[in-house]
């Protein structure tokens, strides 16, 4: 009888109709968001050098009545590229200092924390519309709460949760265009509008939005194993295209400041920035430098660093397990559930978009420019859990 009335009741509880699925799942919200503000605060603010020059430039625009295009011709020579991609972040410190004065550090903070609650929000929502059940999404959350990265960022006065909401809203954007088969375009203009002017380097963010919404009504990308043979594919070009253009650039473009940061990296066999134990010998040749390359795609996922405590490094193991273990599932019956398809493929698209960019270009001492992907990435978790119960149809356990 007790084996019976547990069965039961695991099946309720996974059940589509259950009836406290949306009570739990609000609560399951609150409550992550409650301990993920309550570290934060607890904390305080971050600045960091990149905040003194928000704020640097904040009092510019302030001293310019707000001028945007004035501001944006400043000292334009020592701006490559131009302010124009640090836009919102710096109009949004400006605001906080004009209407909060001497708290305008504390206010971004609580506007860094009404992001990540609207994160949450379309997290969940994005989730829902695929008909992803609520205890699943609810047991996911706590994911959320002991990533390292969510507990980092927000408290920096920088772009990074700005960048973040925007990475996830636009997730939740390509979502819906999937569930409603149609794409708003104005809705994906200003999307676009927002990632160029929140920070510089949301460029492989909005190239795959514009593939993705190219690519999505071919037939090909309905099925699972075609997805995996694109994405197999790209990964393992991605580090003989970079390979390729830094070939290009080193014989086209040498002796310019900024593109010979970028080659003096790779010649010293830098993998992480201000990283040395992750550097390898000095490259004498092209296979050489697209095995750099490979380095610094992998290492751009890696959970451990030296200076990592036990813990972090424990959480970070945590983290990418689960990742690794939704791609499997889905790896193995993905086709099942033919809509979830499509999500994998941009979740994907977007993260080794943005990996191959930042192995071109810089991988972070702290791994900062990862933590935009990362509650796309935990998305596909509880997606993985629901084709699992709808495969082995786990309901009807009786």
């Amino acid at each position: 009888m007790y084996n019976q009335n547990f069965k039961m009741f695991i099946k309720d509880i996974i059940s589509i109709k259950w009836k406290h699925r949306n009570k739990i799942l609000y609560l399951s919200v609150l409550l992550c968001f409650s301990l993920i503000a309550y570290y934060i605060l607890r904390s305080g603010f971050s600045m960091s050098s990149d905040s003194e020059r928000y704020s640097k430039w904040a009092d510019n625009l302030i001293n310019l009545d707000f001028n945007l295009y004035e501001f944006f011709l400043i000292d334009k020579a020592s701006h490559r590229p131009s302010l124009f991609f640090s836009s919102v972040p710096v109009l949004l410190i400006a605001f906080c200092k004009v209407i909060f004065g001497n708290e305008w550090q504390f206010s971004f903070l609580l506007l860094n924390l009404f992001l990540v609650f609207f994160s949450l929000i379309f997290f969940v929502k994005s989730l829902l519309l695929i008909g992803v059940r609520s205890i699943l999404i609810s047991l996911t959350l706590p994911f959320i709460v002991i990533s390292v990265d969510i507990l980092t960022w927000p408290r920096f006065i920088l772009s990074d949760m700005i960048y973040a909401f925007l990475v996830l809203y636009a997730t939740y954007f390509i979502i819906k265009g999937i569930i409603l088969d149609r794409i708003n375009y104005s809705e994906l203009f200003i999307i676009i509008f927002l990632l160029f002017a929140s920070r510089p380097s949301s460029i492989p963010v909005v190239v795959v939005i514009i593939l993705f919404v190219l690519i999505s009504k071919s037939q090909i990308f309905l099925k699972q194993e075609n997805i995996l043979f694109f994405v197999l594919a790209i990964f393992i070009s991605i580090p003989f295209v970079l390979g390729l253009a830094y070939s290009f650039i080193e014989n086209n473009f040498s002796g310019i400041t900024k593109i010979d940061f970028l080659t003096d990296m790779v010649k010293k066999g830098m993998i992480i920035h201000d990283r040395q134990e992750t550097w390898i010998s000095k490259p004498n040749n092209f296979i050489d430098i697209v095995y750099i390359y490979f380095l610094r795609l992998l290492n751009f996922f890696n959970p451990y660093a030296s200076t990592f405590s036990i813990v972090h490094i424990s959480l970070n193991v945590i983290q990418i397990s689960i990742i690794i273990l939704s791609i499997s599932i889905w790896s193995f019956y993905g086709n099942y559930i033919k809509i979830y398809n499509k999500i994998f493929l941009f979740i994907l698209l977007l993260s080794l978009s943005v990996a191959a960019f930042h192995s071109f270009i810089l991988i972070d001492y702290d791994w900062r420019y990862r933590f935009p992907l990362l509650l796309p990435l935990i998305m596909l978790f509880p997606i993985s859990l629901e084709i699992i119960l709808k495969k082995f149809n786990l309901t009807s356990v009786s």
